[in-house]
């Protein structure tokens, strides 16, 4: 049991990648918190329900588990859903901002209401819950963060400026909390999964290349991306720190991250005239496509 005697939060745990995720560190030993406010994958309503589900399975299975119905999109929120993991089990050691939900819209029609709707939940949800756990961590000196990222963000997609906005500040959170708890012995880390999900299930199907794609995804079960959560989360993992990993079907990638890769340089300083004239025979040749995170997974998947 890689995660024996470890509490573990799991937000947005009552369907998809969060539930499997929260049944294998159960599996594993973990006594787990099951966050999810049973929205819609729009954010909508709220039940009990599939926290409670997921809570049942994994005392069936006998496991110990508890469930929080909290939002992560407040500071509030965050603080009760770790105040749980304490109330119930003594502690916390593992955090994973899983919670999220879609908006989808062209940038030039998308509404404030979208933007804040998807930045509070992602972004904000990962900072609150974090925030809240950090300090708890810190005393204790050991603890695991591990965040949900996208190839939205990291890449870019169509229609999705809130997501990926989100997605990409996650990264940047993720890299400050590694550095800022590594003398800890608290480490921080990504995950991009790629799995059907209810959230994936609002893709458009309008196009072939959709529904190719589409078709791809269905093949990608959350299960795949719970294994990975795991070892993130153990002793195994205790050197892998701000790091990003991809998981899709059966195939586990490692991101690399922004680098400088061409520089120039001009003693005597730069014109808009001398850097247009160097431009297109130096720092041009090294100009990174744009493409969708949708054509740059575009290929057969090892499933």
């Amino acid at each position: 049991m890689m995660l024996k005697d470890r509490v573990a939060v799991v937000t947005g745990a009552g369907r998809g990648i969060g539930r499997e995720i929260a049944v294998l560190m159960a599996r594993q030993g973990a006594r787990v918190v099951v966050n999810d406010y049973g929205g819609s994958e729009g954010g909508a309503g709220g039940a009990k329900g599939p926290a409670d589900e997921v809570v049942e399975a994994i005392k069936k299975a006998g496991g110990q588990a508890v469930p929080n119905y909290d939002s992560v999109a407040t500071m509030a929120g965050g603080q009760s859903i770790v105040k749980t993991a304490v109330d119930a089990f003594g502690q916390v050691d593992i955090v994973v901002n899983n919670a999220g939900i879609l908006r989808d819209r062209m940038i030039f029609n998308m509404s404030e209401e979208e933007w804040d709707a998807v930045i509070n939940t992602h972004l904000k949800g990962t900072f609150a819950v974090t925030r809240a756990a950090a300090p708890l961590m810190r005393e204790q000196k050991s603890g695991r963060f591990i965040n949900m990222t996208s190839t939205s963000g990291l890449i870019g997609n169509v229609g999705q400026a809130n997501y990926a906005a989100a997605k990409l500040g996650i990264f940047g959170l993720t890299k400050v909390t590694a550095l800022d708890m590594a003398r800890y012995n608290v480490t921080a880390n990504c995950i991009s999964p790629f799995a059907w999900t209810r959230m994936i299930g609002t893709i458009p199907t309008e196009t072939e290349a959709q529904k190719a794609r589409v078709e791809k995804v269905k093949k990608m079960s959350p299960a795949h991306i719970a294994p990975i959560a795991v070892f993130l989360a153990s002793d195994a993992a205790k050197d892998v720190n701000g790091q990003v990993f991809g998981v899709r079907g059966k195939e586990v990638m490692l991101f690399g991250h922004e680098r400088p890769i061409m520089r120039v340089h001009k003693d005597d300083g730069w014109t808009p005239e001398s850097f247009a004239e160097i431009f297109p025979g130096t720092l041009q040749h090294h100009l990174v496509p744009l493409v969708t995170s949708g054509q740059y997974f575009n290929y057969d998947p090892l499933v």
